[in-house]
């Protein structure tokens, strides 16, 4: 279960692959290579990306905001291209809305807050990357609303949730997600685990090179895991299900590009939307 799951922590995988390569091969033919490399370069920061003070500036204001509209209500992280300093044609606005009043947690021999409400991981019986999300511990009786009970257990409905967000503003729901009708933005609500989970622990322990640095590395840790309310398509039990995400550990790792790399990172975007995904038998294979 802990291979498999790791295969499937691909996008962390990949944009470690995607630093070395950038670093490691970046070679400069003859002088013409060069000019055509130089005249990329200019025209995706003055077109698309921007430079690297726009880059600087986009990101400082999604923390910002981000940390102004923390409440306790919620926690707000601004995800996806925009969310990694990019304004990419026909890209929405992702947002994370992390929930605060649940914890998930692995190790049911924890104190429990009494104003929490506690579930606990199970992965087995689902595919990697994917987990039941059973009750342990709640003093507030409505959150059985949401679950479906099987046996003597409750486990957490990733449809009820949905079902419950939406609103005026977000009627659709789209995957993991809950909105607009115009395609402006889109909001996943999602659930949080502290602590980093015992089936991802290779990816602290394996050798690596000099990236992601430390600090990089212990802040992905630190801020832990989340889960977003979407099954896997055609499971029995796809409605109880939770994809276990790094979202933000993705947003951290590109956050430390240089420039230059998150250029090439950028041309990958374009190339898997106007390229790769205009064929109905590639659409949706890699996740941007």
């Amino acid at each position: 279960m802990l291979d498999d799951l790791l295969i499937n922590l691909n996008y962390l995988n990949y944009l470690e692959v995607l630093c070395t390569v950038i670093e490691s091969h970046f070679i400069i033919i003859d002088e013409s290579t060069q000019n055509v490399s130089l005249a990329l370069y200019r025209y995706m920061c003055q077109n698309i990306v921007g430079s690297e003070e726009r880059i600087k500036t986009i990101r400082m204001m999604n923390t910002v905001r981000d940390n102004l509209t923390r409440s306790n209500i919620g926690t707000i992280i601004t995800s996806g291209s925009f969310g990694e300093g990019l304004e990419m044609r026909g890209s929405d606005i992702d947002i994370m809305f992390m929930l605060p009043y649940v914890e998930i947690v692995e190790n049911m021999e924890i104190p429990f807050n009494l104003n929490k409400i506690y579930f606990v991981i199970e992965t087995y019986e689902t595919q990697p990357c994917f987990t039941k999300l059973r009750l342990i511990f709640s003093e507030e009786f409505k959150i059985l609303k949401l679950c479906e009970k099987i046996g003597s257990e409750y486990y957490l409905s990733n449809v009820y949730i949905k079902e419950l967000c939406l609103n005026k503003s977000c009627p659709i729901i789209h995957g993991p997600c809950v909105a607009d009708e115009d395609g402006v933005f889109e909001i996943a609500y999602c659930l949080h685990s502290k602590s980093w989970i015992t089936a991802a622990q290779q990816w602290i322990t394996r050798s690596n090179n000099s990236w992601p640095g430390y600090k990089v590395k212990q802040s992905i840790i630190q801020h832990g895991v989340l889960f977003v309310p979407i099954g896997v398509k055609g499971s029995t039990k796809e409605e109880l299900e939770w994809r276990i995400s790094f979202s933000v550990g993705e947003k951290l790792l590109v956050n430390s590009f240089a420039h230059t790399q998150l250029l090439c990172y950028a041309l990958m975007k374009i190339l898997l939307k106007d390229v790769i995904n205009i064929h109905s038998e590639c659409k949706e294979i890699l996740c941007s």
